[in-house]
């Protein structure tokens, strides 16, 4: 005799997750990423395109989102297109917006990551917390807290965080008063810091300090089109140097080089971003990893 069994709570979410996706109707925009597998340049099974969409629609009093990443790609074995999926809910209860995402992965169907925010604007003050919900359970993982208010003519926020597996307590304090900001983060192992002043409209100094390091940052901006901001470890001895091209219409080059560790490139062109990561040694390029993605319609 055949029992009904009762479904499990994972079971459910990801058939809500995946019977919103069929039922939206409000399309975004999907993005279509080109990747080059593990620097592979040999013919085209080093490529790995795949293809982000998302959509939206309202549902009484809840508004609702969901998005997939599929591997664009052609194959026989449909079910190994999907590589992650997602769903949001969100609504107002009184002055405070709450939000409830999950996401989950194709190596690990079983298993959803859960984020929820509430966030209250008039009081300047919100909560989030990150979750697992699964087959085998759930897990609270951390919660943290913002509260934000205004001192003179700064703003100050305050952000403590705590990992619930552990019990660890850490929190970042910002002081903001528009040229000048300082940022301190803080845990029981270690303690930073980060003050930014800008100086003039074209200079902006940044110095980021904890015990082991002290990175100092002067972003320059040279003229309309170029700016370039160097980087020193103080403690290190390590420099990295940025230099960002302005090529109009929003669009941009910038070339960021680490002695002996790489040089990075991302150039945007309207729709389409290009990344490329080229570690070095010495003087050598060790490979190359290229990523391509643009916004495309259908």
């Amino acid at each position: 005799r055949c029992q009904n069994q009762k479904p499990s709570i994972n079971h459910k979410m990801k058939f809500t997750l995946f019977a919103i996706m069929a039922t939206t109707a409000a399309a975004a925009r999907p993005q279509l990423s080109l990747q080059v597998r593990d620097g592979n340049f040999d013919g085209l099974d080093g490529l790995d395109p795949s293809l982000t969409w998302s959509s939206s629609t309202t549902s009484g009093d809840y508004d609702l989102e969901v998005g997939v990443d599929v591997a664009a790609r052609p194959t026989a074995d449909i079910a190994s297109l999907p590589r992650s999926a997602w769903g949001k809910a969100t609504r107002s209860f009184g002055a405070w917006g709450v939000s409830a995402r999950a996401d989950i992965e194709r190596e690990n169907m079983d298993n959803a990551a859960i984020e929820v925010n509430a966030n209250n604007e008039g009081d300047d003050l919100s909560f989030k917390l990150f979750a697992n919900a699964g087959s085998s359970g759930g897990s609270l993982n951390n919660i943290e807290a913002t509260k934000g208010f205004t001192s003179g003519d700064a703003r100050v926020t305050i952000n403590p965080r705590m990992d619930m597996s552990t019990r660890d307590v850490d929190a970042t304090i910002t002081w903001d008063a528009g040229n000048t900001a300082v940022s301190l983060e803080a845990n029981r192992a270690a303690q930073s810091i980060k003050v930014t002043q800008q100086v003039s409209d074209r200079t902006e100094v940044s110095v980021d300090a904890n015990k082991d390091e002290q990175t100092f940052t002067v972003a320059q901006q040279i003229d309309d089109q170029n700016k370039v901001t160097p980087s020193f470890g103080l403690r290190s001895g390590k420099v990295s140097v940025a230099w960002e091209r302005d090529l109009g219409d929003d669009n941009s080059l910038t070339t960021t080089v680490k002695p002996d560790e790489a040089i990075d490139m991302e150039w945007k062109d309207s729709a389409w971003t290009a990344n490329i990561n080229m570690p070095i040694s010495g003087t050598s390029i060790d490979g190359a990893n290229i990523s391509v993605k643009r916004d495309v319609n259908f």
